[in-house]
């Protein structure tokens, strides 16, 4: 099928072909017409496969349908809301993107940085509301932000907003708004937190899924390497010593530990950088764009931080600690293989992590194989 095909109005089609989309993903084969009929919606596909473009393409033609017949002044008409600073930069960009040839006006509030710029904005009047949670609540508070004209609700990565302990605040946020809408809700996994919370907030939704829950796009090459924890930094930098490891993000599980894997890569001379919470939303923005436009090869992430990154054609998800909620694991491989392009998933694996590797395996019904021809192998006692 072709985006022609599904109705989608002409200046959006011009912009998704200066974009260079034109075969829609399975998600969004699945989800646009359903949005555009105005019914509910749970979309639950991993990432990569599309998900920002199947509910921003149809957010976008429905508003802009509705903007020719509004001579009022700007009142926030969709919101959408979604985990960390990175993925609503992305979102607030892809608006952009499809959006271009429309009226539309749109901007994303999110914490760690001033509020001034983004106040500015929303008080020249915005259709679209991109937000995190945090900052949207107290953007609210102050009374910057009105959500009783929101006619479309967008949750992105709720799964993800669950498990960083936005809850409380979500609750907070959908009390705002009007009970008659549209609410679409997306997810990489839909354990049964997200079933319950689907269950009170949307309304005979459809349920879009193009592949099995938790499951990881076979794309993507799945190897292991069995190695103490002492010799992890040397395997990674053995491995990212070859040229062929040409665009490369590392997951660690804590912040600290990002630091120091990119300092021990940077002594090696092997360009790397890390982000992280505690890194400024400046720090942050340049080194995503350095790692996109290839002048970093390596870029060393914690999971909250790399839940944004969206860059074609990454080579490698390299898991130096192995994630301890399976879950996690699919997400992080799920940064390359995107689009249905190829890509390579390898993860370290020490003694104290082997439980870890058993949960994930469990969770994706396949066996990771393991790479037993390297220098550092761990002993046959350790295995």
């Amino acid at each position: 099928m072709i985006f022609e095909k599904l109705n989608i109005i002409a200046p959006i089609l011009k912009a998704i072909s200066d974009e260079g989309y034109s075969m829609p993903t399975s998600i969004q084969e699945q989800a646009i017409p359903v949005i555009l009929e105005g019914k509910d919606l749970i979309g639950c596909a991993q990432t990569g496969t599309g998900k920002t473009a199947a509910f921003a393409i149809p957010l976008l033609q429905i508003l802009h349908e509705q903007l020719k017949n509004n001579k009022g002044p700007r009142l926030i008409k969709a919101l959408i809301v979604t985990p960390t600073r990175e993925l609503a930069i992305q979102i607030d960009e892809s608006l952009s993107a499809y959006g271009r040839y429309t009226a539309l006006k749109h901007t994303v509030v999110y914490g760690g940085v001033s509020q001034v710029p983004q106040t500015r904005m929303l008080m020249s009047g915005v259709d679209i509301l991109v937000a995190t949670p945090g900052r949207l609540l107290d953007l609210m508070n102050q009374k910057y932000v009105r959500l009783n004209n929101v006619k479309m609700l967008v949750l992105d990565e709720a799964d993800r907003m669950l498990d960083m302990g936005f809850a409380h605040d979500m609750k907070k946020i959908i009390a705002q708004l009007p009970v008659s809408r549209q609410t679409l809700l997306f997810s990489a996994t839909m354990p049964l937190e997200i079933a319950k919370l689907a269950d009170a907030i949307l309304t005979n939704p459809v349920k879009a899924e193009v592949t099995p829950v938790s499951s990881t796009v076979d794309t993507i090459k799945q190897t292991v390497y069995f190695v103490d924890r002492k010799d992890k930094n040397s395997l990674l930098i053995k491995l990212l010593n070859d040229r062929s490891f040409d665009s490369v993000l590392v997951f660690t599980r804590t912040k600290h530990g990002a630091d120091k894997i990119a300092r021990n890569l940077a002594n090696a001379r092997i360009a790397a950088q890390a982000i992280h919470g505690n890194k400024s939303q400046g720090f942050r923005q340049l080194a995503l764009n350095n790692f996109k436009l290839k002048r970093t090869r390596v870029l060393v992430a914690t999971d909250i931080a790399a839940r944004g990154i969206d860059v074609q054609k990454l080579s490698y998800v390299i898991n130096f600690d192995m994630p301890e909620v399976p879950e996690t694991y699919v997400h992080r491989i799920g940064r390359t293989g995107r689009a249905g392009q190829g890509g390579i998933a390898l993860s370290f694996c020490d003694r104290e992590e082997k439980g870890y590797l058993r949960d994930i395996e469990k969770l994706i019904a396949k066996k990771i194989p393991v790479i037993e021809d390297q220098p550092f192998a761990m002993s046959a006692a350790g295995i």
